[in-house]
């Protein structure tokens, strides 16, 4: 079965999230092997956390969970894209739509993605 080459990366592989309706970039992170069988195995996005040192079930605290559309691999299989439906509408932890949600162009900059939610409401801080 197709697998991403952890080893290259030295145990992780970045990861896009795009929103599989609209082909919006919602996020980057990595996973190790586990984050990637726990995804195949329940259909949701499972990420390895490299501040917490720990596996994280994306909205496992929110509930905007990541649900699996479609997975690819680059050509070197050491990049992952994975389609998917962000339900309850945001994919960053600031209550975004999008992580990136701040756009420069020229000498303007922006904010261009949605507030959906207080992350002070849903993680308390």
């Amino acid at each position: 079965m197709l697998r991403p080459d952890f080893a290259k990366c030295g145990g992780l592989v970045p990861v896009i999230a795009q929103e599989a309706q609209t082909g919006e970039v919602l996020m980057l992170a990595y996973m190790n092997e586990a984050a990637w069988d726990k995804t195949l195995e329940t259909g949701e996005v499972h990420y390895y956390s490299r501040s917490r040192n720990t596996l994280w079930h994306k909205g496992g605290t929110s509930g905007h969970v990541q649900k699996v559309h479609t997975i690819r691999l680059d050509c070197d299989a050491d990049t992952v894209l994975i389609q998917v439906t962000q339900l309850g509408g945001a994919a960053c932890h600031t209550g975004r739509k999008s992580c990136f949600y701040r756009e420069l162009a020229g000498d303007t900059e922006r904010e261009c993605s949605p507030m959906v939610f207080d992350p002070k409401e849903v993680y308390g801080k």
